[in-house]
């Protein structure tokens, strides 16, 4: 039988106990279900099981990362007759530790990040990739405590710098919950036909040619990149891109898209180009017979570096 999984994230008094106390005490979530809550972080809020709206709960504390192993998930999973698992986890711990190690019937099903809006900040600013970790999955963000003189732009950048499509709350207080919504302008005109991508947004570029490609259908793009043509490229191809860090020095790694012309041989490997070409989207080899943006180059120029040779996301 499969066993759906729910992750509450976050960092310490994030407020993920208190949202799971309230989960449990409702008879619509909490319907008499066998669930299996694993406490992998303890904080100063404490689990009332008297509260639950039933008795189907059991509780289990989980004091170190390394004891998330497969088979003592199983083992828990038999002993109460598990079938649905709550996670409250500990924002220090990255996910793929425990996801890798869930049972094989145990499915990921939901991952609500809770955050406190007055020390996310540095949360994000000090442990980048922690955040980014929580981020990446979740379905849904709530940024609690939060206040009039926040800025929710400068909140919802982050989420999406990580998320494009999670929901994000603002919760004020009980009584006032906002959800956010902030469309995503890009850094350059989409209406036009001719789009400037200045060098601090090519991260953003990128990961929009990639995820929304037929809107670039036809469009001239400027960018500023590198050249890539050592290697198995089909005839007349070659990469085109930049090193983009998502959250971390460790995950940095080169972001090309397909680029195409007459005699890409005559430009320098790892030189830097200003290019001017129309975008296509289409099968390609290189996208492994996938579709995905295609830059048929019209004018490529030779130039200096950009100040930071790594992109990165806002």
């Amino acid at each position: 039988m499969e066993v759906p999984v729910y992750f509450f994230t976050g960092f310490l008094e994030a407020g993920k106990t208190s949202f799971i106390q309230e989960s449990l005490g409702d008879e619509f979530f909490n319907d008499g279900t066998t669930t299996l809550l694993l406490v992998c972080e303890e904080g100063i809020e404490e689990y009332e099981p008297e509260e639950f709206a039933t008795d189907n709960v059991h509780i289990e504390v989980v004091e170190k990362e390394k004891h998330l192993t497969k088979q003592w998930l199983k083992y828990l999973e038999q002993k109460y007759k598990v079938r649905r698992v709550l996670v409250e986890y500990n924002g220090m711990w990255e996910l793929g530790s425990f996801i890798n190690n869930l049972p094989d019937n145990w499915l990921f099903y939901q991952s609500v990040m809770m955050a406190d809006a007055t020390t996310f900040m540095n949360y994000n600013a000090n442990m980048r990739n922690l955040v980014a970790d929580k981020l990446k999955v979740c379905e849904m963000v709530v940024f609690n405590r939060f206040t009039d003189d926040m800025d929710k732009m400068e909140f919802h950048k982050i989420v999406r710098t990580f998320n494009k499509r999670s929901e994000i709350l603002y919760e004020y207080g009980p009584d006032k919950i906002v959800q956010d919504d902030i469309e995503d302008p890009l850094p350059y005109d989409m209406d036009s036909d001719e789009i400037e991508v200045e060098d601090e947004d090519y991260a953003v570029w990128y990961r929009d040619v990639n995820e929304e490609t037929p809107d670039y259908e036809g469009k001239t793009v400027h960018i500023k990149g590198r050249v890539m043509n050592e290697g198995k490229f089909p005839k007349g191809c070659f990469a085109f891109g930049r090193h983009v860090m998502t959250c971390c020095v460790e995950d940095i790694e080169f972001c090309a898209v397909v680029a195409r012309m007459d005699d890409p041989k005559k430009l320098k490997n790892g030189g830097w180009i200003n290019l001017t070409a129309k975008i296509t989207e289409e099968a390609h080899k290189v996208y492994g017979g996938e579709n995905g943006p295609v830059l048929d180059v019209i004018k490529a120029e030779p130039c200096e570096a950009p100040e930071d040779e790594v992109a990165v996301f806002y």
